[in-house]
């Protein structure tokens, strides 16, 4: 056996984990993406998918998909810098400067593909990366590929923050970095502070709405925009993957900077395209939430109608206010085996455990879809009340 074998040979938690029956992952799904789907043979309540407004199969995005594979193929046969823009790629581009409210949108092939690109090409060596503990783990790759100073501050902590711009030097770029929800706690960036800071020690802000998109701001705009700070933010990263149905990512930002980024951005540079069939889903999405405000509205019912019943069941669910609503276990093996009896009692969920987070902050990901009903929801606090009483947890 090579050394490297050698080494690898002795990561065994997988394994572990099967031996035990709790091994949560890989389930493959054999039906659509919807609120109730079919996994090994069974049907369970969809709780711990990302597509917020449900849109994954509504007929114009798949309609849309359809059409543009019709019409350009089924892949990209090069990166955007050289062969692989399409007019289609030109066109939802504009569509997402004007939603997200800035000059120009630049699309990637995915979400972290935004992050690893863009982080590491806006700042240099003397400049400053400040970020928050809890950011997504794509902006904690693309700050591991800057060779900026980097810094990370507590979690929603402006106290913590304004220290780490207090040590930086005053005449280098500073660049904040925050996710506008964060996407297993559930809870908002204090943004407005934040603003305040930046304006103070005279930094730049990047917000990631990957799991704001569709969710806050009138039509899903996202949390730059419900707050009215999208002037005062440099920066908005998006995603396709989850409200907007489909698969790529975003960044939207002034002209200097979009100019600057399209012939620096490695992972723009020298990434495929994204597919016609991507961008034509993703299009048709956006014109959904431009025109049916009654998804945002049915999801955030929801949303205030599980976050009660979790409370006035004394679950631990931090302080989450949104459709990402964490489920404190904190014990490894626990969250393992209740993910496991959940499927059993016909819930679907997402386990967390470390190394993603600290064995003490170890929780199941509950979130919520606009499709969903109050009877499904009512039906799934029913199981993970009588689960978790079960383990002890409650």
């Amino acid at each position: 056996m090579r050394l490297l074998q050698q080494k690898l040979i002795k990561y065994d938690a997988p394994q572990k984990t099967k031996e035990a029956g709790i091994y949560p992952y890989f389930r493959a799904i054999s039906s659509e993406q919807d609120t109730e789907v079919v996994m090994s043979g069974r049907k369970v309540l969809m709780f711990g998918s990302n597509s917020y407004l449900g849109l994954t199969n509504h007929p114009k995005v798949k309609e849309a998909a359809i059409a543009a594979t019709k019409k350009y193929g089924t892949g990209m046969a090069g990166s955007r810098f050289l062969n692989g823009t399409l007019d289609i790629h030109v066109e939802l581009e504009h569509k997402l400067a004007k939603f997200v409210g800035k000059e120009e949108a630049i699309i990637f092939s995915a979400g972290m593909l935004v992050n690893v690109g863009v982080i590491p090409a806006l700042t240099g060596k003397d400049d400053y990366i400040i970020w928050d503990e809890l950011n997504h783990a794509s902006i904690v790759e693309g700050v591991r590929l800057s060779f900026s100073n980097t810094m990370k501050f507590k979690h929603n902590d402006m106290e913590s923050l304004e220290k780490r711009l207090q040590s930086c030097n005053p005449d280098k770029i500073k660049m904040i970095i925050v996710d506008g929800v964060f996407s297993m706690e559930g809870d908002v960036t204090k943004l407005e502070e934040i603003v305040a800071l930046a304006h103070k020690y005279n930094a730049n802000i990047y917000v990631d709405e990957a799991h704001s998109l569709g969710v806050f701001g009138k039509n899903g705009q996202g949390v730059c925009h419900h707050l009215g700070l999208t002037s005062e933010v440099d920066l908005i990263m998006g995603t396709f993957s989850k409200s907007f149905a489909s698969i790529g990512g975003f960044i939207a930002t002034d002209s200097i900077t979009a100019n600057w980024l399209r012939h620096n951005a490695r992972s723009y540079i020298f990434s495929a395209s994204p597919t016609p069939a991507a961008m034509g889903a993703a299009s048709a999405a956006l014109d959904i939430m431009m025109s049916e405000p009654e998804r945002f509205e049915h999801l955030w019912q929801l949303t205030h109608y599980a976050l009660e019943g979790f409370r006035s069941r004394n679950f631990e669910i931090g302080h989450t206010s949104t459709p990402i609503i964490p489920l404190f276990i904190r014990d490894n093996e626990k969250t393992f085996m209740i993910t496991r009896d959940l499927f059993e009692e016909g819930i679907f969920v997402n386990p967390v455990v470390s190394p993603a987070v600290a064995p003490k902050d170890t929780l199941i990901r509950f979130s919520l879809m606009a499709t969903h009903t109050i009877p499904q929801i009512d039906f799934a606090l029913e199981k993970i009340t009588k689960t978790f009483k079960k383990y002890g947890i409650i």
